[in-house]
């Protein structure tokens, strides 16, 4: 396949017209245009991405709502970004300059929760733990959760197919997605995928727009599959001098016959870091921490922690702990979930989102050492480790040039570590664009010529989030 030159968006051939017929047909309450309200939907969480500050902004309500922005906006040639909690780390929901925000923050009912066929139906505006408790109310299990569950969407982890701390065992949102509501770029309505826990009918609509950051459609509805309640998990944490023997451990749990549902890894600036922000004490010999959990629960949650344990000991654990009851277990879970909070405390962050081979991980997290060295700032390594997927992150003082250069040379040299050693620039954010430039080196320009074939076939006009992906 030819590679194709990269596509020139459109930009708005009207003022305020569009505005104004938004106005006509969703009602003034539904158009913000005050500029203060503007500027509080211009950008996500990312740093160093380029935004826009909009036009207006829909507080869509509904399908309807959608389509209607989306059909106003085709006819004006407006460009249109989906916003939901603006919690992304990559840039993807940043808003574009003379163009319409269509925030779904208000779509966020749940709209049925089937136990008998295990699935729920939801709008895009609910957030991740509020689904995750009603459905755990009804005997159910939704595992996604990212680390922001408590202010990210699900639709916005639909966008950029978010994983979590439970997907070493349970997979990330694609595999629960049964069928999907989008919005088409020109206002059509799709619905993708079905009600069945089987169905190869055409082609998989619903997964290609799981993950595509709001470039090819705006999810309104998603039917996902639930699975049935877990046992409470037995938790247990264990320290080490080295990060490398840790990044070994991990690995070596891995290899073994057990799947736990948590394994997680933090460096010593993550410790240090969540010691002075929650007054923890993992002692200064303490290097790097692994947390895992087993939810098979009884005898054989107890024999997985058990085989854990023993395999993280051969690894050179410096000691290792079963939490003792559950509020212990939370507290460490809420350590591991603060850190980025955490480190906050400490400068201005950029967080990386590297996806490595799951036998490379010692060799990414000695790598990001040497990068850190080298450009002379403070990174921490946290992450979802029995996935491989880590979040090193950048600690810096942006109000110091030369610091914030450094920081964005290793940010950049952290991506290019995780590509040489087999992996992804992006587990679960997504690229956005903040990681738009290192796309074709990882998919090569068949894969990119593929991904411009994808957009001008649903969005001819490059209408939908343009800028971002590629």
């Amino acid at each position: 396949m030819a590679t194709r030159p990269a596509r020139t968006y459109c930009v708005p051939m009207s003022g305020p017209r569009h505005v104004e017929q938004l106005r006509s047909e969703l009602g003034e309450a539904a158009v913000l245009t005050d500029p203060d309200r503007l500027a509080s939907y211009r950008t996500d969480r990312a740093q160093f991405c380029d935004a826009g500050t909009p036009d207006a902004v829909v507080l869509a309500r509904s399908t309807s709502d959608v389509a209607t922005a989306l059909r106003i906006a085709t006819e004006h040639r407006v460009p249109v970004v989906a916003q939901g909690a603006r919690s992304g780390l990559s840039g993807a929901a940043n808003a574009i300059s003379g163009g319409i925000v269509v925030a779904l923050e208000k779509m966020d009912r749940i709209l049925e929760i089937d136990p008998a066929n295990r699935l729920v139906v939801t709008q895009p505006g609910v957030m991740n733990a509020t689904l995750s408790r009603a459905v755990e109310d009804a005997g159910m299990f939704y595992p996604p959760d990212p680390s922001s569950w408590e202010f990210c969407t699900i639709g916005g982890n639909l966008a950029t197919n978010s994983g979590g701390l439970c997907c070493v065992k349970y997979g990330v949102t694609t595999d629960y997605v049964l069928g999907l509501e989008v919005v088409l770029a020109g206002g059509e309505v799709l619905r993708t995928g079905r009600r069945t826990v089987k169905g190869v009918a055409g082609y998989d609509l619903a997964r290609l727009f799981v993950g595509s950051e709001g470039t090819l459609g705006v999810i309104t509805e998603a039917t996902l599959r639930l699975r049935g309640a877990a046992a409470r998990p037995v938790t247990m944490a264990a320290t080490f001098g080295e990060v490398r023997h840790a990044a070994d451990g991990v690995s070596a749990v891995v290899r073994s016959p057990v799947v736990p549902s948590l394994l997680e890894l933090m460096d010593a600036t993550c410790l240090r870091a969540v010691d002075e922000a929650f007054g923890l004490d993992f002692g200064t010999e303490v290097r790097a921490l692994v947390l895992a959990q087993s939810d098979a629960g009884g005898a054989a949650g107890a024999a997985e922690i058990a085989e854990i344990e023993q395999v993280l000991r051969a690894a050179g654990a410096l000691d290792v702990v079963v939490a003792d009851n559950p509020a212990e277990a939370d507290a460490l879970l809420a350590a591991r979930r603060g850190v980025l909070t955490a480190f906050e405390r400490i400068g201005t962050t950029m967080i990386d989102d590297v996806c490595v081979p799951r036998d490379r991980i010692a060799a990414l997290v000695e790598g990001i050492e040497v990068i850190a060295a080298k450009r002379d700032v403070l990174v921490g390594v946290v992450g979802h480790a029995g996935d491989g997927n880590f979040h090193p992150t950048v600690i810096f003082d942006e109000h110091d040039p030369e610091e914030t250069e450094r920081a964005q040379e290793a940010f950049r040299d952290i991506m290019l570590l995780g590509l040489d050693v087999g992996g992804t620039i992006t587990g679960e954010h997504g690229v956005g664009v903040l990681k738009r430039d290192l796309l074709a080196r990882e998919i090569g320009p068949v894969g990119l010529a593929v991904h411009r074939s994808l957009k001008e076939a649903l969005d001819p006009l490059g209408l939908l989030n343009p800028g971002k992906v590629f």
